[in-house]
């Protein structure tokens, strides 16, 4: 349950170096921020001598007295009495913060019967709560199997061993009574420890598990919430909810507590709406309510036999119902506009959004990047053709004095053969041949 910054290694948190205050409560379930903790205290004996103790993550938390003239922070390891042995556990708060939750739960800061802090936690304490944390889980898995075999109707949900391994407490929900007098004795000879059953509600073992709720964030009852009100659905129809189950419902199955959050607002806003007003007298027949909205102070009605809906302001439904208590029955509904309270936000004529770009923006520029590539691209033909073309006149000039003498050498051979061809038509060569 520890925040992605830091990592919790021996109790403390190995990134954020807070000594055991991290600053979103990720290592701490139930973390408490100790607003009086750098204010000076006039009179020290007077002080708030109670420590408040966590035990496996904030999942646990009780109250013991520091006998000792030691003092204690937020995040310090401890060692305090336990069942016939010892535990460790974390400091979550110290101070005059503590009075204020000792009232809260009800615990008299005078009690006798208040555990005491033994000492700050050494090397061979916090080494003997590592090994017996690594005995929880196969713990659990065991006991959830031995609990199948004698076909308990239960689920164990945790299993926090104490510091020495004298102890374990093994917490499970369960719909009605269970008989685990034998289920005692196995877990007793498997794990060779003194066992405690208890049993917690749906919302304490979500709580106790963890997870991520439908709103993106952490479970409330695994960071914040102590006490599990009641939830019923008579919530949901104040605030206009569909009665969908699974929609309303939470990881425990339950109804979300986050219901009873804005109840109040809606309760105090429904009170400026008229009573008795579910029906209007009309001439075509009485119109029914279907809807409030409290956001726009308007109440929507509709007819019999008509599927179109009437939006209507709460000061019409007033004088309309004044006027059906007279014996009086409007002629027709009229649908008024609906208007919001909050005045609209006006856009200004220019607004400079860095990391925000149009489209059309994007085209131009990839508009003007191909038409960069195409001059370059021409450019470059451009010179290769006029290389050539130079290249192509200066071996002309060289060539043309060989044709010169080509075509020289070419004509006076055909001379030669004019001549011959001359000497050939003579008759008396031919006489000779």
């Amino acid at each position: 349950m520890s925040c992605s910054s830091c990592g919790t290694s021996s109790g403390k948190p190995g990134g954020c170096k807070s000594n055991g205050g991290c600053s979103t409560g990720g290592c701490n379930r139930m973390n408490v921020h100790d607003w009086l903790r750098n204010l000076p205290l006039a009179d020290d004996e007077g002080a708030c001598r109670i420590v408040e103790v966590s035990f496996n993550n904030g999942s646990r938390k009780d109250f013991y007295r520091n006998a000792t003239v030691q003092v204690y922070e937020k995040g310090d390891m401890v060692t305090v009495e336990g069942v016939s042995g010892f535990d460790v556990g974390e400091v979550s708060l110290s101070g005059e913060l503590v009075r204020l939750q000792l009232k809260k739960r009800g615990v008299d800061e005078n009690n006798p019967e208040l555990k005491k802090i033994l000492r700050r936690s050494n090397d061979r304490d916090l080494d003997s709560y590592r090994q017996t944390k690594l005995r929880e889980a196969e713990a659990l898995m065991k006991a959830r199997s031995i609990a199948k075999k004698l076909n308990l109707e239960m689920k164990l949900s945790e299993v926090e061993i104490q510091a020495d391994g004298r102890k374990a407490t093994f917490f499970y929900t369960a719909d009605g009574r269970v008989d685990f007098r034998e289920l005692i004795k196995s877990y007793a000879s498997e794990f060779k420890v003194k066992v405690e059953m208890k049993q917690i509600g749906t919302r304490q073992e979500a709580a106790k598990v963890g997870g991520i709720g439908s709103c993106g964030r952490e479970l409330c009852c695994s960071t914040w919430l102590t006490n599990f009100k009641s939830v019923t659905t008579i919530a949901a129809r104040y605030q206009n909810l569909s009665i969908n189950q699974t929609k309303l419902s939470g990881q425990c199955g339950r109804l979300k507590c986050c219901l009873n959050y804005e109840l109040d607002t809606y309760l105090d806003a429904l009170q400026s709406f008229p009573d008795n007003a579910d029906i209007l007298e009309t001439i075509k027949g009485n119109a029914l309510l279907i809807k409030k909205d409290i956001f726009r102070s308007m109440m929507w009605y509709t007819l019999p036999d008509s599927n179109r809906q009437y939006a209507l302001s709460i000061a019409t439904v007033r004088k309309i119902r004044s006027l059906n208590l007279k014996g009086t029955k409007v002629d027709a509904l009229e649908s008024e506009e609906v208007q919001s309270n909050h005045p609209k936000e006006v856009e200004p004529e220019f607004v400079d959004v860095v990391g925000q770009i149009s489209l059309g923006a994007l085209e131009k520029n990839s508009r003007k990047n191909r038409a960069k590539q195409r001059s370059k691209k021409d450019n470059r033909n451009d010179q290769q053709s006029r290389g050539e073309n130079k290249g192509g006149s200066a071996r002309n000039d060289r060539d043309r004095p060989q044709l010169k003498r080509s075509e020289n050498r070419g004509n006076n051979n055909n001379n030669n053969n004019k001549g011959n061809n001359k000497g050939n038509n003579n008759p008396r060569n031919r006489q000779d041949k």
